[in-house]
């Protein structure tokens, strides 16, 4: 007797082929364009390396089981990684660990912000606004650089106070007779919130306070107070606890703080720019505006997060878009196999802008970063040395910079939690699954947009800075600096109404960005008009204040991306410039042009035909030139499977086998295939019928019998 064969099987899909075929027919070599993103070969090099030291290390690494992670595991979790990760950061100079901390920041968030307040908050507050022997004896004596003998945390923040840092009211005063503040939460709106580390792990806080002497309120400055003794008990007059659940980061110990008359020595104070002697008297800098410098870190660290987090999740989305097949396009044939997503005109407007974006995040956050590390030295020297004129320009810079990363830090942090739920829409019903990534991404980048400022607020204050300035250069004769150079153009711009961009200047990348400046520079005028003409109200005009600022940030980050193109003269270089080059008009053209279309037209800067020729053609033409090129773009990032931790953005493509995977091997069946509440689900199911539960006691035949009409 014959056996035929009774199991039908066919060949699986297999997005792996078509991935790896874009990747064959790359036009430039990736590794090459990731020298492009992070600044230099050296960069690349060294960043690919801790890449592969950390998908190496056991406990470091990201798996897909860090999605069902509780609360307290994930807490646990976390400061078991902060201990191994005190190992590297022995070995490495800061700009190396700094590097790391970036790298980190992508797959995972909460490890990254935990250490990150103590490294970066605390330590960073202390070098802000600290003596040189303060910081040597907190940071270096202390050891607390290499995360030892102290933990801290960053207590700015309270329950009745947040942007608002010169309205805190946690007080410090001072007490002459033994030398000493007194560090004191009056109400519970003072009650120190969102503290992270708190709860836990800290074990000082330096602390933002209102320094009272002899009755005199002299602001906010800060303090380093000690929370925890050696056996990690509580200090006395502190009380702390636990702020509880938050949409992401569980792995941080947020926490509250309560100060009950806590007393610390006079020289706990941080005192670079404001000074308390023993008799009381109060010496404070004319740069004592500087002592919020500590934020200024975060800002630059949330611009370089926006692109990290970013290119993660384009490339996810394009991953699957080139390999997952849907549908048949409109001029397909009837025998043609589905459709890729990515060959949709509609698709690729969804996710090519933002893939431009990623590659003008990058560079912006390259140049932020060497901006900031220029104006800090500058400083530092210019104070140690008490040189006015490195003080002047100290200053300056800082303030240029506090300009830069308040437009940067809430433009690229509002634009990239957009992207992460673009991309997940765009990977449709498998990217609301918990292991492609973009859940997490989202719950945990959402912070960012309120954190050291929330984001209306921090445009606000830029869009304001942009009014002063054009205001003191058509009256004053003044010359802004740094970032509002371009604002000197002004009489010219103001007075000459003519459009800058027509159909044909499109694709000039140099005339985008003057568009830019003249849009800024004629919405500026106009925001001054208004002013004036309603009693210098701010608020009146605070929705243009803040379009001012986020398209001062985009000609930061186009001229930052321009700058970089134009510096690249290398045969290997040369190669990749024509692609860059359609980015940056495709990032002009899409995340500034026609975002901001009611700005451009109605001053002018850009003429109808043009704008309807960008929106109805140049887009779509421009997404279609680089359609062929997404996938080398995405490998140029040089994202290690570990890091993007997907079921659908795996290097090779293999996302549905991957995708079964992993919900296998992390929802394993139980052997009986009961849950926990089956009996209750059987409750459910198998009750009695409504009749019986009622005893028959409502059912035609117990009428019959109790109803004495039925008698009649």
């Amino acid at each position: 007797m014959t056996v035929t064969k009774v199991v039908n099987s066919s060949a699986p899909p297999a997005p792996k082929n078509f991935i790896q075929a874009e990747r064959d027919a790359a036009v430039f070599n990736p590794e090459v364009m990731n020298y492009f993103l992070e600044g230099s070969q050296e960069r690349s090099q060294e960043t690919k390396a801790m890449i592969q030291q950390m998908e190496r290390d056991p406990i470091l690494a990201a798996r897909s089981s860090d999605y069902d992670m509780t609360k307290a595991e994930a807490r646990e979790n976390t400061i078991a990684k902060i201990n191994r990760l005190s190992r590297y950061i022995e070995s490495e100079t800061f700009d190396e660990f700094e590097r790391r901390m970036s790298l980190i920041s992508v797959f995972d968030p909460q490890l990254h912000t935990r250490v990150g307040v103590h490294l970066g908050l605390f330590i960073g507050c202390i070098r802000g606004n600290g003596t040189f022997a303060q910081m040597n004896y907190w940071v270096l004596e202390k050891e607390s650089a290499f995360i030892k003998n102290i933990y801290g945390c960053f207590a700015m923040t309270e329950l009745a106070h947040g942007s608002n840092v010169a309205g805190l009211e946690t007080t410090a005063t001072y007490d002459e007779d033994n030398d000493q503040f007194i560090i004191n939460t009056p109400h519970v709106g003072a009650t120190k919130w969102w503290i992270g580390g708190a709860a836990h792990s800290a074990t000082h806080s330096s602390v933002y306070a209102r320094l009272i002497v002899k009755g005199k309120d002299y602001g906010v400055k800060t303090f380093v107070v000690p929370l925890r003794d050696s056996n990690h008990e509580l200090m006395p007059g502190v009380t702390v606890g636990d702020i509880g659940s938050k949409m992401g980061r569980e792995g941080i110990d947020n926490g509250w703080i309560q100060f009950s008359n806590v007393k610390i020595p006079r020289f706990f104070m941080l005192q670079k720019y404001a000074k308390v002697d023993s008799n009381g008297n109060v010496e404070q800098a004319a740069l004592n505006q500087l002592s919020y410098s500590a934020l200024l870190g975060g800002r630059v660290v949330m611009v370089k997060d926006a692109f990290r987090w970013s290119s993660r999740v384009i490339t996810i989305a394009t991953r699957y878009g080139v390999g997952r097949r849907q549908f048949q396009a409109a001029k397909a044939k009837e025998s043609d196999p589905e459709s890729q997503l990515l060959d949709y005109p509609l698709h690729q407007r969804r996710l090519i802008p933002i893939l431009a974006m990623c590659y003008a995040f990058s560079n912006g956050a390259n140049v932020l970063a060497d901006y900031a590390k220029e104006a800090n030295e500058i400083l530092d020297s210019a104070v140690a040395n008490d040189d006015k004129a490195g003080i002047d320009r100290g200053v300056a810079l800082a303030k240029s910079l506090f300009v830069a990363s308040g437009s940067l830090k809430s433009t690229c942090t509002w634009l990239t939690l957009n992207n992460i739920d673009q991309c997940r829409q765009a990977c449709g019903g498998h990217g609301y699954s918990a292991y492609s990534g973009f859940g997490k991404a989202y719950n945990d980048f959402a912070v960012q947009c309120t954190w050291e400022g929330d984001n209306n607020i921090l445009g606000m204050s830029v869009g304001k800075q942009l009014v002063k300035n054009i205001k003191s250069v058509l009256e004053g004769g003044e010359k802004p600096e740094g970032i509002l150079e371009f604002l000197n153009n002004a009489p010219k711009y103001i007075n000459n109404k003519d459009a800058i961009l027509d159909s044909d200047a499109l694709s000039d990348t140099s005339k985008l960005l003057q568009a830019i400046q003249v849009v800024l520079i004629r919405g500026s005028y106009q925001c001054l008009k208004a002013l004036e003409a309603n009693g210098e109200d701010w608020d009146y005009i605070g929705a243009d204040l803040v379009t001012l600022s986020k398209l001062l940030a985009h000609f930061f980050l186009l001229k930052a991306f321009l700058d970089k193109i134009d510096s690249m003269s290398s045969p290997d270089e040369k190669v990749l410039v024509e692609i860059l080059d359609k980015l940056a008009q495709l990032y002009s053209a899409t995340i500034v042009l026609e975002a901001f279309s009611g700005f451009f037209l109605s001053y002018s800067v850009i003429s109808a035909d043009a704008m309807t020729t960008l929106t109805t053609g140049r887009i779509q033409e421009l997404c279609s030139q680089i359609r062929p090129h997404v996938i080398p773009l995405t490998d140029a990032f040089q994202l290690s499977d570990m890091m993007i931790n997907s079921s659908l953005g795996g290097y090779d493509g293999n996302f549905y086998e991957e995708y079964f995977k992993i919900v296998k091997d992390n929802n394993p069946a139980p052997g009986s295939f009961h849950a926990p509440y089956t009996a209750s689900i059987k409750a459910m199911l198998q009750r009695p019928s409504y009749d019986d539960r009622t005893r028959q006691e409502f059912t035609d035949e117990t009428a019959e019998s109790l109803d004495p009409e039925e008698d009649d």
